[in-house]
């Protein structure tokens, strides 16, 4: 049975309140409002890890009113689910790639261009100073959806059944993919079918032959063990892949601006240590996934590079003056930074 929470154990008082989707208080003094985050990995992955912090840290902040329950591996809901409990008010926060967020702002889709970003603290300014970026969060208040701060996945590679070096050996397989126009196009610009599956379904899909492997950052593969199942990792980092974390804006604007000021402490504080989890442990978590018997392979990029390149053409020709706006900001933050 999948272990539930330290926050949950600690509130199994409220579960009818829960169930129900409302608020519900504490019984020693009616003081503790409780609030669910939900998300899609597993309690040994690092995005666990930053939603405990913000927990955490929002009891300690707001003097014990709020408290945050944090359901892992997708115990409410897949990502999409998860994104849609939230604009509806029925969900508090969640955390998923930022091109998940697409379904609300069409326009998110551009940031999983390919190679959009070479490193992890290139990213993270893009994220953080990016004006086209801010603009296209800021569009998703009007769905329900408030962009709080970005916490980090890393980028994304792929596990795969059998060996790939080079684009030529994806032709004629299926891969899983979330619902995202770039990601798609990417595995069709390589040679493969894209499937769409939720990752809550993902690592039975590929033991039963469904899909030849996933796509995802590191720390999403040892944590939901898709080496397992697909045991030859591909280190292509074809997509740069932070985690919006977002709160319902139903909730937002009932919050105090002292309050609104906790919570979004407590989400940066969170973020900061999901960038430092996930930099400092990719090298260890390849490491592991090679003694538990998965192959690492570190193809030459050059060639997936290319063939990948036509996304963009093919980008511009849906979202138009957004591909060379968010292109624009990468590489001045790029340029900024001496690269």
């Amino acid at each position: 049975m999948m272990q539930v929470t330290r926050s949950l154990f600690l509130s199994l008082g409220f579960a009818g309140a829960l169930l129900l989707g409302g608020p519900a208080f504490s019984q020693a003094g009616a003081e503790a409002r409780v609030l669910k985050l939900n998300h899609t990995d597993t309690p040994s992955g690092a995005r666990h890890q930053a939603a405990e912090l913000f927990a955490k840290r929002v009891e300690e902040l707001t003097r014990g009113k709020y408290r945050v329950l944090v359901f892992h591996s997708g115990q409410l809901g897949n990502d999409p689910q998860s994104i849609k409990a939230v604009a509806e008010g029925r969900l508090d926060f969640t955390a998923s790639a930022t091109g998940s967020f697409a379904s609300l702002v069409p326009e998110l889709n551009l940031t999983a261009l390919p190679y959009l970003v070479d490193s992890y603290e290139q990213g993270w300014r893009l994220y953080d100073s990016s004006p086209w970026l801010h603009k296209q969060f800021g569009k998703m208040a009007a769905k329900g959806v408030r962009h709080v701060a970005t916490w980090e996945a890393g980028f994304r590679s792929f596990t795969t059944r059998s060996p790939m070096t080079r684009p030529a050996d994806a032709a004629g397989k299926k891969m899983r993919v979330f619902p995202n126009d770039m990601i798609k196009w990417i595995m069709e610009s390589i040679g493969y079918e894209p499937v769409v599956i939720p990752v809550t379904e993902v690592y039975a899909a590929i033991q039963q032959g469904q899909v030849e492997g996933q796509e995802n950052p590191i720390d999403t593969i040892r944590a939901l063990r898709f080496h397992e199942v697909a045991p030859h990792i591909v280190l292509t980092q074809h997509v740069y892949s932070p985690l919006p974390f977002v709160a319902s804006e139903a909730l937002w604007t009932k919050l105090s601006a002292a309050e609104r000021d906790q919570f979004s402490i407590a989400a940066r504080e969170a973020a900061t240590l999901s960038r430092r989890l996930v930099k400092e442990a990719d090298e260890r978590n390849l490491e592991a996934m090679g003694r538990a018997g998965a192959k690492v392979i570190r193809p030459d990029l050059a060639a997936f590079r290319k063939v990948m390149s036509g996304v963009y053409a093919r980008a511009e020709k849906v979202y138009g003056a957004d591909v060379q706006a968010i292109l624009k900001d990468a590489r001045s933050d790029s340029v900024a930074a001496g690269r």
